[in-house]
């Protein structure tokens, strides 16, 4: 679902763009990083949670739900789809900060990180699921003052 917003509006910025022959001062390649930057936390925490079959339905129902709520949104007030976008990424940087807590007091296993956080954070090999939950709380506060 997190992914969503950055697609959505990269998508219809740059159709605007299109449309009226005019640059968007960096908004489009902004929010598609955004999204592909969300992407990899959920193939991220896929590769750790293992998800079953009804967990994955689960996200693609919710996902398709999501993308034309936010779309019609968009469309109607990109602002308060940004300032919305912007509460749930500081709701998401507390969710991380939580977790932490719980890796720290032993409650949830320090996991080596995937090969796939690796690969795209460039982290050391020896990296952990805390090391990992660190960058993408950084990235999520980084997302929450972009929109």
């Amino acid at each position: 679902v997190a992914a969503v917003p950055g697609m959505v509006g990269g998508m219809l910025l740059h159709c605007k763009s299109l449309r009226k022959f005019q640059h968007s001062g960096g908004w489009i390649k902004a929010l598609l990083e955004e999204a592909e930057n969300e992407r990899m936390h959920l193939m991220t925490f896929m590769e750790v949670a293992k998800p079953r079959w009804y967990e994955r339905a689960l996200v693609f129902t919710v996902q398709g739900v999501f993308f034309n709520a936010y779309f019609i949104l968009y469309m109607i007030s990109p602002k308060l789809a940004h300032r919305i976008v912007g509460y749930l990424e500081e709701e998401a940087t507390h969710s991380y900060t939580e977790f932490l807590k719980e890796l720290d007091d032993g409650n949830i296993p320090n996991v080596p990180a995937p090969a796939i956080a690796i690969d795209y954070w460039k982290l050391p090999k020896d990296s952990t699921l805390r090391d990992v939950v660190m960058i993408i709380k950084a990235d999520e506060a980084h997302h929450r003052d972009v929109n």
